[in-house]
């Protein structure tokens, strides 16, 4: 009996054999758009190196600009925090004195 991989198939090859030449074909195109997109990206075309790291740039000019935003918010909220603690400290004080 023989095995089901060893036996012919509609094109003359075995099953066996056929997988193995789509398996090649799907390698060969594969390494084909690797070296597509490797090669854009050292020879600085655009690759997507090139969009990943603009887009992280202007990523990080926005958060540093948010960073700045909360930064003169809190010092904001720190003085008026200060002026609070002063004027209830004010007010206890009178209270003491009447």
């Amino acid at each position: 009996m023989a095995d089901r991989a060893e036996e012919p198939d509609a094109n003359g090859g075995s099953p066996l054999e056929a997988a193995l030449k789509r398996l090649e074909r799907a390698v060969a195109m594969l390494d084909g758009r690797v070296g597509a997109l490797s090669g854009r990206a050292d020879s600085g075309e655009g690759g997507l190196f090139d969009h990943d790291r603009s887009q992280l740039a202007a990523e990080l000019d926005q958060s540093r600009s948010r960073e700045r935003a909360l930064q003169e918010s809190g010092e904001a909220v720190a003085d008026a925090l200060g002026r609070a603690i002063v004027s209830v400290r004010e007010a206890l004080a009178q209270a003491e004195d009447a």
